[in-house]
């Protein structure tokens, strides 16, 4: 069925219907951009969001870094970012795909429209022209037909009349045949005015009409079609994006179930030991006697009080939650405590090994393009490189001055089982690390492989060739990332064979089947020792 069959008489309907039509893309249009401008804030304000919580920028060296909890929370806001962006690409799309898709091909179709009705305009306007050519005709006929039968009678009368001459009577009948002639002619002129004008109506409604009612059906369905493609855009265009939402999603209940209480509890501790001892119990001083008691025999060498403990006034009374006043910052870290002093001592002396394995390869680089310019004088003046060579060897002797302080204090504030022990180390006039063994003499007189770390050497039963026997096996019962140096990973489960036990610093040395060795907390496995 078509428009122009069965519409053949609603050209008014049409024409409403077809603009209506029209102005509900506009409105849809419309109804995108706005989706579109509040997708756009949304994204804007779920940035905005994420970089308030997140403007403060943590170095690694900051405590709450190293909690799960606060790095799940950092992952959080990062996801979130994403998924921002997922917002704005929906956005763009929207804008893209259907609002200048859909306006582009609306003007397009306006001037279709417009083509059309102007068309159905020129023909309405020549058929209402023939159809008054045809009213003139038919007036004139009627007219001269009314006036050739007055003549007719006259003519008649006059023949009749005795009193009438000849000649009036020949002059009756002349006028009378002119005028039917004239009538005659007329009346030919109405039939043809009127079978042009049957002729028109019909291709008028029959042929031109019903042809332009169609190209408007046409039209019509294409912008229904067109429209609801862009309904489904509006669809599609989210669920384009739905699975890297869904890893966004995904993303943060990852962050969620990272967060490992244990291991955060572990990391406090590990960061704010001080490994201080309790304090022993205060002696009695007997006054009434003058006597001035000595150490009580019960403390073991134990600090008397508090006062002893933290190096404090004797004067004040020690509390745990009492105000502490910021104590003064050296470079020997000898304002934290001991346990805290020997981390932060191993981090500097790792950092100063970094730098000076940076500058060993310099020099070494150096002195092999000096070698090339020496053989090959076109490729460059060795002596261009000798303030560089110079510098090289000045950050040398500082480095290892810094390396030989840093040493001298850790080893004055004494090691743990879980931490590192550090060789000594010496360079040779070439600049190249030369590592010492530890009865002194050197382990080769080779140049060491550049791969090799300088430092970071584990406890001396780690270096000894033969593996310690196992006293025992312990299996995991949590998880531990073991990203502590000295420290080795385990998972839920793992068996691992014990090396040492707990020397009483919450830590036991254990050992994998593969040869791995390495620290965990003591309070995340089940211990059995052998008999």
């Amino acid at each position: 069925m078509d428009w122009g069959t069965e519409l053949w008489d609603q050209y008014d309907s049409i024409e409403k219907h077809t603009q209506s039509g029209l102005e509900l893309v506009e409105k849809y249009v419309k109804f995108v951009k706005e989706r579109t401008e509040i997708e756009q804030n949304y994204a804007k304000q779920l940035r905005n969001l994420s970089k308030k919580y997140n403007q403060k920028r943590s170095s690694k060296d900051e405590p709450e870094c190293r909690l799960s909890s606060y790095q799940s929370f950092l992952d959080i806001l990062n996801e979130m970012n994403d998924y921002a962006g997922q917002r704005e690409l929906i956005a763009e799309n929207l804008m893209m795909n259907i609002c200048i898709d859909l306006t582009k091909y609306l003007q397009e179709l306006k001037q279709e429209r417009k083509a059309y009705l102007m068309e159905a305009k020129r023909a309405q306007q020549n058929l209402e022209s023939t159809y008054k050519q045809l009213d003139s005709s038919k007036k004139r006929f009627e007219r001269e037909w009314r006036e050739a039968e007055r003549a007719a009678q006259y003519a008649e009368k006059t023949d009749q009349d005795i009193n009438a001459t000849k000649a009036d009577v020949e002059k009756a009948k002349q006028q009378a045949h002119m005028r039917a002639h004239v009538a005659d002619e007329c009346k030919n002129d109405y039939a043809a005015q009127l079978q042009k004008y049957n002729k028109e109506q019909n291709q008028f409604y029959f042929n031109e009409m019903p042809l332009i009612f169609n190209n408007l059906q046409d039209l019509d369905e294409r912008r229904v079609r067109k429209l609801a493609h862009g309904y489904i855009l509006f669809s599609d265009t989210e669920k384009h994006v739905m699975p890297i939402i869904g890893k966004c999603l995904e993303g943060i209940t990852k962050a969620g179930t990272n967060v490992n209480e244990k291991n955060d509890s572990m990391v406090i501790i590990e960061q704010n030991k001080s490994g201080f001892e309790r304090p022993g119990d205060v002696d009695f001083e007997d006054y009434s006697q003058g006597i001035n008691r000595a150490s009580s025999d019960s403390s073991l060498g134990t600090p008397k009080g508090p006062m002893d403990l933290l190096g404090k006034n004797k004067g004040k009374n020690f509390w745990l939650f009492s105000k502490r006043s910021k104590p003064t910052v050296t470079e020997d870290f000898a304002h934290l405590p001991p346990e805290q002093r020997r981390k932060r001592l191993q981090q500097k002396l790792e950092e100063i090994y970094k730098d000076l394995q940076k500058e060993v390869d310099q020099s070494e680089a150096l002195g092999k393009m000096k070698d090339v310019y020496e053989k090959n004088p076109q490729m460059g003046d060795p002596a261009s490189l000798a303030s560089q060579i110079n510098q090289t060897s000045q950050n040398i002797e500082r480095l290892r001055g810094e390396l030989n302080k840093y040493e001298t204090w850790l080893a004055e504030a004494g090691g743990r089982g879980e931490t590192l022990r550090y060789k000594p180390h010496t360079f040779n006039n070439n600049g190249t690390l030369d590592v010492h063994s530890p009865d002194g003499a050197h382990s080769d007189e080779s140049t060491p492989d550049p791969s090799q770390a300088i430092y970071a050497e584990f406890d001396d039963d780690f270096e000894d060739e033969e593996l310690t026997a196992p006293i025992g096996n312990c299996t995991a019962m949590y998880n531990f990332p073991g990203a502590s140096e000295g420290t080795i990973s385990m998972q839920e489960g793992e068996v691992l064979a014990v090396v040492e036990e707990d020397k009483g610093d919450g830590w036991t040395r254990v050992r994998r089947s593969n040869g791995d060795e390495g620290y965990i907390p003591t309070s995340y496995v089940t211990i059995t020792l052998s008999k």
